[in-house]
């Protein structure tokens, strides 16, 4: 007879999960897909882009009013300051993940197949999408940015296996 948990009154074994935790419809697999990732990247980088903005804010309001005495007017153009770039810079970095999401999911859909070339391709057609504006100098540098910026995700993200493949050929 086994003991019984002195703080619980039951039975240890009965508390053990060696099951999942989840039911999962059959051939579906335990990670999230680009699509449903896609709302928690557009989200957090709305609120990313919010919190950096205001703290530009009130960076530059600060610097702006700073020759004048602490008064309702000048607290006025510090919180206007603040919510302006707050508003401007969640707006850029909620565009930014919209349209890498929704190119990394008509590229997952396309391919058939999620990897890192997705990652890759999915922010090199972002910046050059963003920065079509500024003609094809503005395409190049843009694609070139987030080329850079996702290969460098990619490989942070692939480090640990990278490592434990590079020791696993030196042996």
């Amino acid at each position: 007879m086994n003991p019984l948990s002195p703080y619980l009154n039951v039975d240890p074994r009965y508390l053990v999960q060696d099951t999942d935790e989840f039911i999962l419809p059959t051939g579906a697999n335990k990670t999230r897909g680009r699509f449903e990732l896609a709302f928690f990247t557009i989200g957090g980088c709305c609120m990313t882009g919010a919190a950096f903005g205001a703290m530009n804010g009130l960076r530059l309001g600060l610097k702006e009013t700073q020759n004048m005495a602490w008064s309702k007017p000048r607290n006025v153009q510090i919180l206007n300051m603040v919510t302006r770039q707050g508003a401007l810079w969640a707006n850029t970095l909620g565009s930014l993940a919209l349209l890498y999401s929704a190119f990394g999911v008509i590229i997952e859909k396309t391919r058939g197949a999620e990897d890192d070339l997705n990652t890759v391709a999915a922010g090199t057609m972002t910046g050059m999408l963003y920065k079509c504006t500024g003609g094809l100098r503005g395409v190049a540098r843009g694609g070139l940015a987030g080329l850079t910026l996702t290969s460098l995700y990619a490989l942070y993200n692939n480090w640990e296996h990278m490592k434990g493949s590079l020791l696993h050929q030196s042996l």
